[in-house]
């Protein structure tokens, strides 16, 4: 299934389980969309695999895009299928933490910046999990191509938590991802290390 197709398959589904247009969620969480593209596109930088495309963010399906050149070695291609993971994760939870603590462990009030800041973060994070086509293309990294019977051990169950993730997406648990990494987080740092 080609990226158009199933982010509208995603988001008929969002919309008939919440009756919300995707468009409107990428719309409303259009900085986590940046950041996600952003990671793939500088994990390509970074192992020098060719850029044809970017596409940040559009009012569109899908809402952002990365065409590259596939890369040579399994685990480049893994990486750079992986990056938005990473990337989105630790940057949404960075934003968000000193906001997440003045707002919900110290004094709970909610200036508007706190407010802006905890979106901020919960609107990346939730975009961290790669899609399916990044699964799929992880996935032909590993299958067939010389890649060692510990790749494809190792890839497997990654590949399969994506398609999981991705589908459940439906039901929210992207967001539930960005809430518990952008507000979760800062709450359990303070209970451990107070």
């Amino acid at each position: 299934m080609n990226p158009a197709s199933r982010q509208q398959n995603n988001q008929k589904a969002r919309s008939i389980v919440f009756f919300i247009p995707g468009s409107i969620i990428a719309a409303f969480t259009f900085p986590g969309v940046v950041i996600h593209e952003l990671a793939h596109y500088l994990f390509c930088r970074y192992f020098k695999v060719p850029v044809y495309q970017v596409c940040y963010f559009r009012f569109g399906n899908p809402a952002g895009y990365v065409i590259h050149q596939e890369p040579g070695n399994w685990l480049h291609n893994v990486i750079i299928a992986a990056g938005p993971f990473f990337l989105n994760s630790a940057l949404g939870a960075i934003i968000a933490f000193p906001s997440a603590l003045r707002v919900f462990e110290f004094d709970g009030e909610a200036p508007i910046v706190d407010l802006i800041l905890i979106w901020l973060g919960v609107s990346i994070a939730m975009h961290a999990i790669p899609s399916t086509v990044d699964a799929k293309s992880m996935w032909e990294s590993v299958s067939g191509r010389g890649a060692s019977w510990l790749a494809k051990i190792v890839v497997a169950p990654v590949v399969g938590l994506i398609y999981m993730l991705a589908y459940g997406s439906i039901f929210w648990l992207d967001l539930v991802y960005g809430i518990g990494i952008s507000l979760a987080l800062p709450k359990m740092l303070v209970a451990v290390f107070t």
